[in-house]
């Protein structure tokens, strides 16, 4: 079957738009009539809401169905919105949407996946997988694997950003590197980033889209609500249509290639510079681990422990101030020199593991 939503274009962003929630009929109405005309590629709105503490709006459910339908077939736009169980997922089907997604929290729990997978067997319609809450590609990996096993060829993912412990000015922290992994494992899958859902408010939501398409990401999600202050859910991060036409001509897309011969030339000189940057680094990070070695060795002849928590602290904060000094996020840092010291660790354990069968081989 040929892609026809999920087709990854050179020449504009796939964009998804539409309210958190669907809270009336007219609101519906109203919202995708406007992007209709601004050539939105997808409607979406949420029937059924997951939310964290019970007593809060949890979506219209299966009234809303109707609303959607109207929107195909009256306005001519393809709808989507978000499926947590087995049920979500048959009658959305009757009422005909075009496109299922898969929440964040719904992905984090594969029983949960696996009941969508087992009803969409033997149906052919696109699905989006949110990632999981939690940063763990793995989970995010095994969702998309197991509507696959159901025989979902149409699939597609949005970056939503994760719940990271550390204040930061995200709702849900992008950690890019988490999705750029994930495309590099299935280049030809759309990427979609949902900047309403990483922000968590306006006012950043242009910078975080512009991030995403200067890395490459196939298309946008963005909450776009009529009244977005008195919206029943997720009122901070939703914009209203004056705005999101403002957002849409703010982002630039970058080209994939250029014809450009003092271009190349350039460009592939800076990357050469790189390559031997990180040949440097790899040699560096080896005799590094050598040293650790050599401290392993005297630390086992001295009877001292391998972690010494103290002396981590001083170098973990050392780093971290010239990291800064430098323009390096302290984020970026602790994760750098925490891997580091990991590998350290792990050297300094094989060389006192060694000694010790060494030492007993000796005495038998």
């Amino acid at each position: 079957m040929e892609n026809q939503y999920f087709q990854i274009r050179e020449d504009a962003p796939f964009i998804m738009a539409g309210p958190c929630s669907a809270e009336s009929e007219g609101q519906i109405m109203d919202t995708a009539r406007a992007l209709k005309a601004r050539n939105v590629d997808l409607f979406r709105a949420g029937l059924w809401k997951p939310r964290t503490r019970p007593n809060t709006f949890e979506g219209v459910g299966s009234v809303g169905l109707p609303w959607l339908k109207r929107v195909r077939e009256e306005i001519g736009l393809p709808v989507t919105t978000e499926v947590a169980k087995g049920r979500h997922v048959d009658l959305a089907l009757e009422f005909g949407v075009d496109v299922l997604w898969i929440g964040a929290r719904t992905t984090t729990n594969p029983f949960s996946v696996q009941e969508i997978a087992d009803a969409l067997k033997g149906v052919d319609i696109p699905v989006i997988i949110k990632n999981p809450i939690n940063p763990d590609l793995n989970l995010w990996l095994g969702g998309i694997e197991r509507i696959q096993v159901a025989g979902i060829r149409d699939i597609s993912v949005i970056h939503r950003g994760f719940n990271f412990f550390h204040n930061t000015k995200y709702r849900n922290s992008p950690l890019w590197q988490i999705p750029i992994e994930l495309k590099s494992r299935f280049p030809e899958m759309m990427i979609i980033c949902d900047v309403s859902h990483i922000c968590g408010r306006r006012d950043i939501l242009g910078s975080v889209a512009q991030q995403a398409l200067d890395l490459y990401f196939d298309g946008i999600m963005v909450e776009v609500h009529p009244d977005p202050d008195n919206a029943k859910s997720d009122a901070k991060q939703q914009i209203t249509i004056d705005e999101f036409d403002e957002l849409m001509a703010s982002l630039v897309l970058r080209r994939q290639k250029l014809e450009n011969s003092a271009y190349v030339h350039e460009i592939q000189g800076l990357r050469n510079q790189i390559d031997e940057l990180d040949n440097h680094l790899i040699q560096i990070l080896n005799q590094r681990m050598e040293l650790a070695e050599s401290i392993g060795r005297l630390k086992m002849a001295n009877n001292i422990p391998i972690l010494q928590s103290k002396r981590w602290k001083e170098i973990l904060q050392s780093a971290v101030d010239k990291g800064q000094s430098f323009g390096l996020t302290e984020e970026f840092t602790q994760s750098v020199f925490k891997a580091i010291h990991l590998e350290s660790i792990q050297h300094q354990s094989r060389i006192m593991k060694d000694s010790g069968h060494a030492s007993r081989a000796a005495s038998r």
